[in-house]
């Protein structure tokens, strides 16, 4: 398999993952178009101060920063992405009755457009398809509110309170939903192969995933272009691309060789 680390143990223990878990970031995406926030493209690392409009205080503080933020939801790439070869491979490993779930610290919705169900993909940090009202919790396609702001309005107000409105993920200083970090603690723990994916497993409480499944008794496999805190925890660590070693794993697991 190339460069992956210890080839022949994967290729002795990935056909016998009857239940895989799997955990993916920003990583999974970027051969869709859609870039990173903390790689050296990334967006944060090109701009500081957008994160500012990724953290609640500052969004509901400041209206310069929402009006920036609803720009910047309308510009994201994300609408014209396409799922690429990491999506379906994903897709394959589901419908093969492999994946037991699919945990995404991703907002674009590309696995759901790839073809995972719905009941399989845990969207831990929320959505950014659909807008929310953060005083009386209305949610919105998102589409609906980019047309408002297309039509001149920057920072449009709830239709039914008046309310600041975002998108339905979780900011810097927001508590995760407590049923879905429950649903992705269930499912690393109920798996035989944790695959975290495209993530720089810096982010908590998702990172802490890959503990709870390791200590659990699943294999830890990390695909990412960079080293990460868990590296240490893993089976094996592969530094190719996601969308070359993802859909290769994806093979080996279902019996089709390297």
């Amino acid at each position: 398999m190339g460069t992956m680390d210890t080839p022949l143990t994967l290729a002795e223990f990935l056909p016998k993952a009857k239940a895989i878990t799997v955990l993916t970031g920003a990583g999974i995406s970027t051969d869709s178009g859609i870039p990173d926030f903390r790689g050296p493209q990334g967006v944060w690392t090109k701009d500081p101060s957008a994160e500012a409009m990724s953290t609640i205080g500052a969004y509901l503080a400041d209206p310069e920063v929402r009006r920036r933020a609803w720009r910047s939801r309308r510009d994201n790439p994300v609408w014209d992405a396409e799922p690429n070869a990491a999506h379906a491979a994903l897709v394959e490993l589901e419908r093969a009755g492999r994946l037991r779930a699919l945990i995404t610290q991703n907002i674009d919705g590309l696995h759901q457009r790839a073809g995972s169900s719905p009941e399989t993909v845990i969207e831990i940090h929320g959505t950014m398809r659909e807008a929310v009202c953060l005083s009386c919790g209305l949610r919105t396609p998102m589409p609906e509110i980019l047309a408002r702001v297309d039509a001149g309005e920057d920072d449009p107000p709830c239709v039914e309170c008046g309310g600041i409105q975002k998108s339905a993920t979780i900011s810097f200083g927001q508590a995760l939903d407590r049923d879905v970090l429950d649903a992705a603690v269930a499912a690393a723990r109920s798996c035989d192969l944790f695959l975290a994916v495209g993530t720089s497993l810096t982010v908590q409480p998702a990172a802490g995933l890959c503990l709870e499944a390791v200590e659990h008794g699943a294999r830890l496999v990390i695909i990412n272009a960079e080293e990460t805190p868990y590296d240490g925890l893993a089976d094996a660590v592969l530094r190719l691309p996601v969308g070359e070693a993802l859909p290769r794993l994806a093979r080996l697991a279902l019996g089709g060789g390297r």
